[in-house]
């Protein structure tokens, strides 16, 4: 018997442009050629057949495989059910040629073509989640060619139906991102097909966590009619899980935690189970939430008495029965242990012989559950998150089949994986990353915030010591974080074709799939994403404040937020070419991050601004309250511009609170900054001009905290220079001190100073100005040390002339000209760890860079990693050298302190990381910068690492003004050094730290 199976016909979103598939060996053109198979020609689709016998799953996907084939030719395939064996007869529709899906072992067909052409399936026969696919001649009666599509499981012949969707043109994320169809009226698959092994991590999947308020109230208007599940209120049915699975599935995950802060996925909808088994989505639970039982929702709706087992296991046992009988059915992993009711430490403390019991009697359930099933083949899984690592490490043991899943700190940094002697388990060891986070220092679940050049570095950390049967990776809300996403499942599926020299390329890959970019423009899109994320993870925008970046030291505020517009104007030029069809799903992914980001840095960094000019009496601080307000409006206007796109198809996806934090825990609402207003109407005592100058926050004339120690009675002001200075000039800001408008001008005693402008006019309606004063420095080769005088002026009607007068010293130094390397400026040395003078090789390990990582260009750590996991001894591993050439000194003494990322001792705690520096030929130094904490814990100063995503690692050396050389020396192979910053007696305090210094 044939029957046929036709999808609804829906309209055709598409829109033309060349196709990218990420990190996939391409298959699929738009041209023939003579060693090409048509999948659309001359407005005909070939069909698409199937077995009877095959997977459920694999049939559902081989319904939206046609209609991605519809969606980018508009021209529908037919699909056929096809009984077996075949015949001319019940092949009389088909013609004469097909696309023939199926699983090895499972699709009766399949056999059949295998059986009839011979093709040689070895690669993929008994291995997991692999696939072929090719053209073969003559596969069955009356077909003389077919296109076969071949899983070794159900996954793997899903996964290539829509690896296939992808390369013809149809984003994973072409529902939940808006991405439309590339449109192509010819498709043709390449003869020679295309092929995947096993992927590199056998499970792979997302955590959908903290889903409150965003998520829920999404989901709630859209899948729900307002009120939820019964028992719970969750909206996360299985309309909801079904758009999900698909997405998961074209990305090529397998594994889901489903979302639990206020849901129970097994009593949500009882749909949800067998849906996702259905799907092929292999279902788990967290690090909290033993035996496939939602806790705490499902304990409060159905427990009795205490989570506490040593007090009640009577009753919780049978309800861990209850779960495991309820998942039967489907596949799954297991979660053991046990872990406080709220996602908490177990009740009374550290009790390692009763949670070996707990795992034991889980077994047991197991046991039962599975007759007849060894319980080692069954999937189980550990998670050693937060005090559950500590019992671990004090010598808590579970079977050698249970995986053990390794977590970071919950910011993005391993906290501990397999040494050489745990690499050998049978269950093998995984890892739990985060994207989202709920916890101290601080929430972060907002936006994206996290570096891909980091998730890579760590998770290429994690398969150079084998924990790759499990990636789970928790994403919050999901939205806005699909990309992030997508990175972490396709590492994932195949690690060998990722490195940090071709990292960039998976988004100039992602932004031409998405929005068919010329390269050009996906290189700047990629660089657009590499700014919002580096900049949001050096502090994430739910910790920023007014003072986080120095509005006084470096022109840091003022340099970062130069980077944040001309960030933001690149991601509006590109928006600007783009057709309508496109523009939802630019400003889903890539607009409204930067926007959003952009607004609220703005914001923070205009709310510093605001307050110290009203605390130098500066009218200028109204204009900047006024900027405040209309940016806080802008952030709550962006937040609706999204809910409203597409008819409100995304309401309520990004209402995540997000400013004016007084803890680690979320707002109940968004607040706008306090800010501060000068009185508009009334003058200052001083009079009505304002000066304040780079480098301090006091203004003069008049007394201010800050003009001097005693903070009255304070001299003129003092500005330094010398030719090394990375800004290469001086400024000055000439403002408003009232109502009264004035003139003003600036003159020098000197012919080798130059002020721009020299002369002006502010207003209360342009209320500051900023003034630059600049060197001739060939007029001071002969003077070590000059005093210049600066006198600002200012005439205002009916009051009597103003005058400050501000003392400008200028230090000409000079390097030798033979010297080559970083000169000192501002009494400061600064070192992007990449641009060193050598880099020495030690058993095959360098100091290698890795590019865009960090907080201001790159960083370096030794490479490769893995294997015997080699350490040295201070001096006689790889090291890396700086030449550098001071003029000062700090009593003979120079501070040397390295920036350093806030890595962990993911080796165990008997091998704490360490960095050893010398200069010249003096004796090294080691500082061991991570202290050991209790097993379980962090350091103490952890919260303060991650919050500034650095660690600074000082040390002091004696070394007199001249030429020096730095020697960085590997001790462990963890350490990711950013920056180096020698100080001889002028560092200033800044966030970021000083500028790269002048290199000759």
């Amino acid at each position: 018997m044939l029957r046929l199976w036709l999808s609804l016909v829906v309209g055709l979103l598409a829109f033309s442009g060349s196709v990218h598939a990420i990190g996939q060996a391409t298959a699929i053109s738009f041209e023939q050629s003579s060693s090409s198979f048509p999948i659309v020609s001359n407005d005909i689709a070939t069909p698409i057949l199937l077995s009877e016998d095959e997977w459920g799953g694999v049939q559902r996907a081989a319904g939206d495989f046609a209609m991605d084939i519809h969606r980018v030719s508009g021209v529908m395939p037919l699909l056929f059910n096809v009984t077996t064996p075949a015949t001319q007869s019940n092949l009389s529709l088909v013609g004469a040629r097909a696309i023939i899906v199926g699983t090895l072992g499972q699709s009766s067909l399949i056999d059949e073509v295998v059986n009839n052409t011979g093709i040689d399936v070895s690669s993929v026969e008994g291995h997991w989640e692999a696939f072929l696919t090719k053209e073969v001649s003559n596969p069955l009666p009356g077909i003389s060619s077919a296109y076969v599509m071949i899983g070794a499981d159900k996954r793997g012949t899903i996964y290539a139906m829509y690896d296939h969707s992808e390369q013809i043109g149809v984003s994973p994320w072409y529902w939940w991102a808006d991405v439309p169809p590339k449109a192509n009226p010819e498709i043709y698959a390449a003869s020679a097909g295309c092929a995947h092994g096993s992927p590199t991590v056998q499970y792979r999947g997302i955590f959908l966590n903290d889903e409150a308020p965003a998520l829920t109230d999404w989901a709630m208007v859209r899948f729900t009619n307002g009120t939820g599940a019964p028992l719970t209120g969750s909206p996360f049915n299985h309309y909801f899980y079904a758009s999900l699975f698909e997405l998961l599935l074209r990305m090529k995950a397998n594994y889901l935690w489903p979302a639990m802060w206020s849901s129970a996925f097994g009593v949500d909808d009882t749909l949800n189970q067998p849906l996702a088994n259905w799907y092929g989505i292999v279902m788990g639970t967290s690090h909290e939430e033993p035996i496939m039982r939602s806790i705490p929702v499902e304990w409060t709706l159905f427990g009795d008495g205490p989570w506490d087992y040593s007090t009640n296991k009577a009753n919780i046992y049978p309800f861990w029965v209850e779960g495991a009988e309820r998942a039967k059915p489907y596949e799954n992993i297991f979660t053991v242990g046990l872990r406080g009711d709220g996602d908490a430490a177990i009740a009374g403390g550290q009790n390692i012989q009763l949670l070996e019991q707990v795992i034991s009697d889980q077994r047991t359930i197991l046991s039962d559950t599975f007759p007849g099933v060894n319980v080692t083949t069954i999937p189980q899984m550990w998670c050693l998150y937060k005090e559950v690592l500590g019992y671990y490490e004090d010598g808590m043991t579970v079977p050698d089949d249970i995986a053990l899943l390794w977590t970071d700190d919950n910011y993005g940094n391993m906290e501990r994986l397999p040494v050489v002697s745990e690499r050998n388990r049978s269950g093998g060891a995984g890892v739990y990353y985060h994207y989202d986070y709920v916890g101290s220092p601080r929430n972060y679940k907002w936006i994206m915030s996290s570096q891909l050049s980091k998730t890579y570095e760590q998770m290429s950390l994690t398969t150079a010591r084998n924990a790759t049967r499990i990636w789970i990776v928790n994403v919050g809300d999901l939205k806005p974080y699909e990309m992030e996403t997508e990175f972490f499942i396709t590492y994932g599926w195949d690690t060998s074709i990722w490195n940090y020299d071709n990292l960039d390329t998976f988004v100039t890959q992602w932004a031409q799939r998405e929005f068919s970019l010329s390269s050009e423009d996906a290189d700047t899109v990629a660089g657009i994403i590499a700014n919002v994320t580096r900049f949001n993870a050096n502090c994430k925008p739910e910790l920023l404040n007014a003072t986080t970046f120095s509005l006084t030291s470096y022109r840091e505020a003022q340099n970062m937020l130069a980077m944040w517009e001309a960030t933001n104007a690149s991601a509006t030029a590109i928006q600007a070419k783009l057709p309508e069809s496109m523009v939802p799903a630019y400003f889903e992914l890539v607009y409204h991050p930067v926007q959003a980001s952009y607004t609220l840095a703005h914001m923070w960094i205009a709310t510093g601004l605001n307050n110290l000019r009203a605390s130098q009496a500066f009218l200028s601080a109204n204009d900047y309250a006024d900027l405040v307000e209309y940016l806080f409006e802008e952030d709550w206007n962006l937040e609706v511009q999204y809910d409203s796109q597409l008819d409100g198809k995304w309401v309520h996806m990004m209402s995540q609170t997000h400013t004016l934090y007084e803890y680690w825990q979320e707002p109940y609402s968004n607040a706008m900054p306090p800010v501060s207003r000068q009185q508009p109407y009334k003058q200052a005592l001083a009079g009505p001009m304002r000066l304040a100058v780079e480098g301090s926050q006091g203004a003069w004339p008049g007394d201010n905290q800050y003009n001097c120690a005693q903070g009255y009675g304070c001299p003129n002001p003092t500005v330094t220079i010398d030719p090394y200075v990375p800004e290469g000039n001086r400024y000055f800001v000439v403002g408003a001190g009232g109502p009264a408008p004035f003139n003003w001008t600036a003159t020098t005693n000197v012919s080798w100073l130059a002020l721009s402008p020299s002369s002006g006019y502010v207003s209360p309606s342009a209320s500051e100005q900023f003034v630059y004063a600049t060197v001739d420095w060939s007029q001071l080769e002969d003077t070590p040390s000059v005093t210049a005088f600066i006198d600002f002026n200012a005439t205002a009607a009916n009051q009597p002339m103003m005058s400050q007068q501000v003392y400008f010293v200028a230090n000409y130094t000079a390097a030798p000209s033979n010297f080559t390397g970083f000169v000192e400026g501002d009494g400061v040395v600064s070192m992007e760890a990449a641009h060193s003078a050598r880099n020495t090789s030690v058993n095959g390990i360098t100091w290698t860079e890795l590019p865009g990582y960090g907080r201001t260009l790159s960083a370096v750590t030794p490479w490769p990693r893995g294997g015997d996991e080699l350490n040295f001894t201070v001096g006689t591993g790889p090291s890396i050298g700086y030449d550098f050439y001071t003029f000062n000194s700090i009593n003979g003494n120079i501070s040397v302190t390295a920036y350093v990322a806030p890595s962990l001792n993911s080796l165990g705690p008997d091998r704490p990381l360490a960095i050893g520096m010398q200069i010249d030929s003096d004796e090294p130094q080691v500082s061991y910068y991570i202290p050991n904490s209790t097993p379980g814990t962090l350091p103490d100063a952890w919260s303060q690492w991650v919050s500034e995503n650095i660690v600074y690692v000082p040390m002091n050396f004696r070394a007199s003004p001249g030429a020096h050389s730095l020697t960085v020396w590997m001790i462990e192979p963890t350490v990711i050094l950013q920056k180096i910053v020698i100080d001889t007696g002028g560092l200033l305090p800044s966030y970021l730290g000083p500028p790269e210094s002048i290199r000759v």
